[in-house]
C-alpha cells in the first residue's frame, strides 16, 4: 500500500490507535475473493490515475451548438449571462439545505422566489422550493395522492418518459401500490383508455403534457375524468412549454410536477437538474420537500423561514411525508433568475419561438423522400418522423458523417418504432443548423 505523506512513525502510531500491528492485519478481514475478482485492474499512482481519467473525459461528446437535434427531457435552450454570473457567486454556491433559517435568510429568499415564480407558472396556490428532478417530483405526486385518497392505483399515460416510467414503478413498489398504464394511440394518450382504468381505487391520474413523443395533451378532459371519478390530477408539464399553453391549474390539474432544465440549466451530461412540484392549497401538508415562508418578527421585520416542518423527515422521521432530505437550491436559484431576466413576455416569445422553429423545421425535412411526420397531431418543440430505414442506423450514419446528433431513435423504448426518430428544435436552432440536418439526413437515407 502507498502511504504517500505519512512517515513509518505515523503510520505505527494510526495502526496501534486502530489496534492492529501491521497493513495486512487491518486488511485481513476483506474476504480473499473480493481482492481475485475478475476485470479489476491494480492500482494506479496518482498521475497516472489523473492521466486514466482524462483520456476517459475525451471520449464525451459535447452536444455543441447547433449539432444536436436531441430533446427527450433534456432540452438546449438559451440562457442569458447573467444566469452563470450570479450563481458563480461564492456565496451561491456553497449553499446547502437551510435546517437554521435565522443564518440562512439570502437562501430562503431565493427559495421563496422560486416557489412563487413556480406556483404563478403552473397557476396553482403553493410550490416547494425545488425536487431532485423532474421523475422523482413525479413519482412523489403520485405517493402524495395515495396518501391524501387513502387509494392505492395510479393510472398513467403511456406516453409518459419511459425512464420517468421506471422511476414512478420503483417508487410505487415500495407501497405495494398499483399502477395501470394507458397506452397512447397516433402518439396521444386515449381518453377512453384512461377512462376504463377508473375505479375507486384510483388515486390519481398522471398524464405529461406534451407527452415523450412531444405530442400536446388534452388537460382539461383527462381532469374532468378524474375527477368525477374521485382522483386527483396531476399534471407532468415542461415549464418551457407553459410560456404559451394553458397553465397546469387552469386546466383542472390538483398537482403539476416537472423539470426546471429548460429554464437556463445547460445539458450538462445529465444533469444536475430540478424538479418543482406545485398543488392546491388543501394539499399542502402532504407536500414533499422543503417549503418557505414569509412572517415579520417582533419588531415587525420581514423574515423568511422553513414552515410546515412538521411533514419532514428531520423532525418526524418514519412520519414524514417524504425521505428527500434536501433540494436542489442552485439549480433552483438558475431557474429562478432565467425566470425573472425574461420575464413573463420574455418566457413567451421563447415558447413561440420553439413553436415556429420546430414546425419550419418538421416542414423541411418533410422534403426528403421517405420521410413523413408520424403523428398528426398538434406539438411543441419535439415531433416523430418515420424514416425508409430503421432510425438508428440512420443515426449512426449522420453522426459519423456530419458530426450532427439527429435525434433519438425510438426503437430503443418501442421496438415498434423502429423506423422513428424524434427531433427536437428548439430556439438555438438556426435555418443553417436545420439545413445541415436536412443535409446530413438526406445523404444518409441514399
Amino acid at each position: 500500500m502507498d502511504w504517500t505523506g505519512s512517515s513509518p512513525d505515523e503510520r505505527r502510531q494510526m495502526l496501534a490507535a486502530i489496534g492492529v500491528d501491521s497493513v495486512e492485519a487491518l486488511l485481513a478481514a476483506i474476504p480473499r475473493r473480493v481482492e481475485e475478482l475478475p476485470g479489476i485492474p491494480d492500482g494506479l499512482d496518482e498521475a497516472s490515475l489523473l492521466r486514466h481519467v482524462s483520456e476517459l473525459a475525451q471520449r464525451n461528446r459535447p452536444a455543441g451548438p447547433g449539432k444536436c437535434f436531441i430533446g427527450a427531457g433534456a432540452y438546449e435552450h438559451a440562457a442569458p449571462a447573467v444566469v452563470e454570473a450570479l450563481i458563480s457567486r461564492g456565496e451561491f454556491s456553497t449553499t446547502y439545505t437551510p435546517y437554521q433559517p435565522e443564518v440562512s435568510q439570502g437562501t430562503l429568499i431565493a427559495g421563496f422566489e422560486f416557489q412563487t415564480l413556480i406556483a404563478r407558472l403552473t397557476g396553482l396556490d403553493v410550490a416547494n422550493s425545488s425536487m431532485y428532478d423532474g421523475a422523482s417530483a413525479a413519482a412523489e405526486a403520485a405517493l402524495l395522492a395515495i396518501r391524501y385518497t387513502g387509494r392505492t392505483a395510479v393510472v398513467v399515460s403511456g406516453a409518459m418518459h419511459p425512464e420517468w416510467l421506471c422511476v414512478l414503478k420503483t417508487y410505487l413498489s415500495g407501497v405495494g401500490a398499483e399502477i395501470r398504464i394507458a397506452a397512447p394511440e397516433n402518439g396521444r394518450t386515449p381518453l377512453g383508455q384512461i377512462e376504463a382504468c377508473l375505479d375507486e381505487s384510483v388515486a390519481c391520474v398522471l398524464i405529461q403534457q406534451p407527452n415523450f413523443l412531444g405530442q400536446l395533451e388534452d388537460l382539461r378532459a383527462f381532469a374532468e375524468a378524474a375527477h368525477a371519478a374521485g382522483s386527483l390530477f396531476v399534471a407532468a408539464c415542461n415549464p418551457m412549454a407553459l410560456g404559451i399553453l394553458a397553465s397546469p391549474g387552469a386546466c383542472g390539474a390538483d398537482i403539476a410536477v416537472g423539470d426546471v432544465q429548460p429554464l437556463g440549466i445547460p445539458l450538462s451530461f445529465g444533469g444536475p437538474y430540478a424538479g418543482y412540484m406545485a398543488l392546491r392549497e388543501p394539499l399542502v401538508r402532504q407536500m414533499p420537500g422543503r417549503l418557505v415562508g414569509m412572517a415579520r418578527d417582533a419588531q415587525g421585520r420581514r423574515g423568511f423561514t422553513l414552515t410546515l416542518q412538521t411533514r419532514e423527515q428531520h423532525i418526524r422521521r418514519e412520519r414524514a411525508t417524504s425521505n428527500i432530505c434536501t433540494n436542489q437550491a442552485l439549480v433552483a436559484l438558475a431557474a429562478t433568475i432565467y425566470l425573472c431576466a425574461l420575464g413573463k413576455y420574455g418566457l413567451r416569445e421563447v415558447a413561440r419561438q420553439n413553436v415556429v422553429r420546430a414546425h419550419r423545421a418538421a416542414e423541411r425535412l418533410q422534403e426528403i423522400p421517405g420521410v413523413r411526420l408520424a403523428f398528426d397531431g398538434p406539438y411543441f418543440n419535439e415531433f416523430v418522423l418515420r424514416l425508409p430505414r430503421e432510425a438508428g442506423d440512420v443515426c449512426r450514419h449522420v453522426r459519423e458523417r456530419s458530426g450532427i446528433w439527429p435525434g433519438l431513435a425510438l426503437g430503443r423504448f418501442w421496438p415498434e418504432m423502429a423506423d422513428c426518430l424524434m427531433v427536437c428544435v428548439t430556439e438555438t436552432k438556426t435555418r443553417e443548423d436545420v439545413e445541415a440536418m436536412r443535409a446530413a439526413l438526406e445523404d444518409a437515407l441514399q
